[in-house]
């Protein structure tokens, strides 16, 4: 989950490396010293905490990628190393599968054969042009393997893990042996593991487009509700824009966007000290208002990281030098924050954190010491003191 024990946890989105900025609940707002907050990376605003995380923009895919059509062997080779997939998908139905300028396009299909490219070329690998599948049943006897330990040998080039397979085929509960598995078994298999291993998000974007809705309605039927988020991009850039520029306070992900106006209606005489704008500018604010804020909650595009996350089931551990001031020895508290995979255990995050570092025993909030085995969850063991020593 992490890259070389750093505290950057991959989520992979299309071959464009960039940090993103997961946010989550930080430590401090629990003790009051969001004053004190002085984080070593990203930032912590109020007790909203904004913990980096590496994104991957990765090759473009059209329809026959697991034959290598287009750059699709590039892409599909980037998921290997995905722990989470955002899927983008154009609502507004002006753009078609091919990514060529259109209009009244259904973007349900943009769904439906991504999520099929990706099991054809899983499955096309496991069964392969040469008989492969005989041979791996064969040494599967041979050799009296477990099915865990035969799939696990086969996906493990996936970024696959012992663990997800063992959550794939519980899912399926599949009574006859492995040796004995038909070819709608396998794809039944081969589904999901794909479900387990690429959990993914759909990022249902353009929403402010009038096509939009009967699109999002089509979509919203066939797929879990927690799976997808609304956005508006272009509305979340340009606010950004506008903040920097000094024109508007915008806090990233919020529903709330003021105004020099807005500030002096609520009582601060000097607006914030934020710029005056033009007609154009007030009214495209408005209207940006109106069809995505007050509409939909948000831009939705720090939300899609949010929900990501929450379908990993990432748990943000708050590892300090000193238990009691929460304080790492530079001034601040809380001034790292690391992401663990959900039932992860204090040892786990020790050997994470540490290394090879021997660690004498590790103390949570309060000063109490803690088993290794205990597993990390928000608002417990989830602020950790390690010990050196033997």
């Amino acid at each position: 989950m992490f890259l070389d024990g750093s505290n950057l946890a991959q989520i992979k989105i299309c071959e464009l490396r960039a940090i993103g900025y997961l946010q989550v609940d930080c430590a401090c707002k629990r003790y009051n010293l969001s004053d004190k907050c002085k984080p070593n990376y990203g930032s912590c605003h109020a007790g909203r905490r904004s913990v980096p995380i590496e994104l991957l923009d990765v090759a473009g895919l059209v329809p026959g990628a697991h034959e290598g059509k287009g750059l699709g062997n590039k892409f599909l080779d980037d998921l290997r190393h995905a722990d989470a997939l955002i899927h983008v998908v154009d609502v507004s139905g002006t753009t078609d599968a091919e990514g060529k300028v259109t209009r009244g396009y259904d973007p349900s299909q943009d769904i439906a054969w991504l999520r099929s490219e990706i099991v054809r070329w899983v499955q096309g690998n496991l069964m392969g042009k040469w008989s492969i599948w005989g041979s791996i049943k064969r040494r599967h006897v041979a050799i009296k393997a477990t099915p865990v330990e035969t799939l696990q040998n086969q996906f493990s080039g996936y970024g696959s893990t012992s663990q997800i397979v063992a959550r794939c085929l519980g899912r399926l509960a599949l009574k006859e042996p492995l040796e004995q598995w038909s070819d709608e078994t396998i794809e039944k298999v081969v589904n999901a593991f794909v479900d387990e291993k690429f959990p993914t998000v759909f990022a249902l974007n353009k929403i402010d487009h009038p096509d939009a809705e009967k699109n999002i309605n089509k979509i919203a039927k066939r797929h879990d509700s927690q799976s997808i988020v609304l956005c508006s991009a272009i509305s979340e850039v340009f606010l950004r824009k506008l903040a920097k520029q000094g024109y508007v306070k915008y806090v990233e992900g919020s529903e709330f966007v003021d105004t020099r106006e807005d500030l002096i209606e609520m009582g601060d005489p000097d607006g914030g000290g934020l710029k005056e704008m033009d007609e154009k500018l007030k009214n495209r604010i408005e209207n940006l208002k109106d069809l995505v804020l007050y509409r939909y909650g948000s831009t939705g595009v720090v939300q899609c990281l949010s929900r990501a996350a929450e379908i990993l089931g990432l748990v943000p551990v708050f590892p300090v030098r000193n238990i009691h001031t929460f304080g790492s020895g530079t001034g601040g508290v809380f001034r790292d924050c690391v992401l663990v995979n959900k039932n992860s255990t204090v040892g786990d995050i020790a050997r994470k954190i540490m290394g090879d570092i021997p660690v004498a025993y590790v103390e949570s909030s309060g000063g109490v010491r803690v088993s290794e085995d205990e597993i990390v969850e928000v608002g417990k063991h989830d602020i950790l003191s390690f010990k050196v020593g033997r």
